[in-house]
C-alpha cells in the first residue's frame, strides 16, 4: 500500500481518522485509545489540521488502502536538524497489521532527505504500552518532559497530563 503526501482534499478524511484512532468509542477497538483520559471525542479537528499542513516546514503523510481510503497518517515537521513526528495514526480496526510501523520508516526517509539527524515525538507520559512501542522502534526516552498542549481541539484531560519527550538517532 503506498504512503504519500496528504494534501488539503484530505483534510476531512485525515480528522476522521485521527479522532477515530484516538477518541469516542471506536477507538476503543484498538490499543492506542485515549478515550479514557480525555471527555469529548475530537483529538483534533479539520481547521487545526489545515494550519498544520500549511505550515513552513511540514507534511502529514497518508497510508492509504486499495479503495484509496485513508487508514493511516502521521505528521511531520522540520525543525533546524531534528524532525518532529506526531498523530501517527492507524485506523482501530486496522492495527497491528504494520501500518505504524511503515509509517515511521517512510517518517525515517523523510528525516534523512531534509538532512536531519534525528527525529523526536511528545507521548502521554502515562502511555506506557505506546511508549514501549516506539522503544522497540529505537526510540528512547530523553528524561524530558513538556506539559501537555491545552488546545481546544485536543479535548479535556481527565487529570493533569505531561508528555514525554522521545528521540530517535538515525543512523
Amino acid at each position: 500500500m503506498p504512503v504519500l503526501p496528504a494534501n488539503l482534499n484530505d483534510i476531512p478524511a485525515l480528522a476522521s481518522l485521527l479522532n477515530n484512532a484516538y477518541r469516542g468509542d471506536e477507538s476503543k477497538a484498538g490499543w492506542t485509545s485515549e478515550a479514557h483520559l480525555f471527555r469529548g471525542n475530537k483529538r483534533t479537528d479539520e481547521d487545526r489540521i489545515r494550519d498544520l499542513l500549511n505550515s513552513s516546514g511540514t507534511v502529514f503523510l497518508k497510508f492509504v488502502n486499495e479503495p484509496d481510503n485513508i487508514i493511516g497518517c502521521v505528521f511531520l515537521q522540520k525543525k533546524k536538524s531534528k524532525l518532529y513526528l506526531g498523530m501517527l495514526s492507524v485506523s482501530p480496526t486496522m492495527q497491528s497489521k504494520g501500518i505504524g510501523k511503515q509509517l515511521l520508516k517512510e517518517a525515517e526517509v523523510m528525516a534523512k532527505m531534509q538532512n536531519c539527524t534525528t527525529i523526536f515525538m511528545t507521548v502521554i507520559s502515562i502511555r506506557k504500552e505506546l511508549i514501549k512501542w516506539y522503544e522497540r522502534h529505537g526510540y528512547f526516552n530523553t528524561g524530558k518532559t513538556v506539559p501537555f498542549p491545552a488546545e481546544e481541539s485536543s479535548g479535556t484531560p481527565v487529570m493533569p497530563l505531561e508528555m514525554i519527550i522521545l528521540e530517535k538517532i538515525l543512523p
